[in-house]
C-alpha cells in the first residue's frame, strides 16, 4: 500500500505516532550506548547517528505529522502496548550499564 500509494493517512499517522514514541526511548539507549563504550574509536558511529536521529529523523516526524494535520492530541496519544513494551526494553538496558546488553536491544531496534 506504500509503494503503491493506498495506505490510508490514518494508518500511516498512527504509524509515525508510535514511531516518535520510540525514538524517545531509542535516543536514550543509544546515548547511554556511546557513554558505556570503552574507547572514542568506538563512540564516534554512535554518536554521530544520535545526531543523525536528533535532526533530520525528528524534523521528518513533526513535517509528517504538520502535513497530515495532525492535532496535538493525535500526536499525544497514548502509546500502543508494543510500544509501551519496547520502551520499557530500550530503558532498561540503557539503565543496565553494560554495554553488551545495549548493543543486543540496539540492534534488534535497528533491524
Amino acid at each position: 500500500q506504500l509503494a503503491d500509494g493506498t495506505l490510508p493517512n490514518a494508518t500511516l499517522a498512527r504509524y509515525l505516532v508510535q514511531d516518535h514514541k520510540f525514538v524517545d526511548a531509542f535516543m536514550v539507549l543509544l546515548a547511554s550506548m556511546v557513554a558505556h563504550a570503552p574507547t572514542l574509536e568506538d563512540r564516534v558511529p554512535g554518536a554521530r547517528f544520535l545526531g543523525l536521529i536528533a535532526g533530520d529523523e525528528n524534523s521528518y516526524f513533526l513535517r509528517s505529522f504538520d502535513a497530515l494535520g495532525l492535532s496535538e492530541a493525535e500526536i499525544n496519544a497514548p502509546p500502543a502496548p508494543v510500544t509501551k513494551r519496547f520502551d520499557a526494553l530500550m530503558r532498561s538496558a540503557a539503565a543496565s550499564g553494560k554495554l553488551h546488553e545495549m548493543l543486543a536491544v540496539l540492534v534488534v531496534a535497528e533491524w
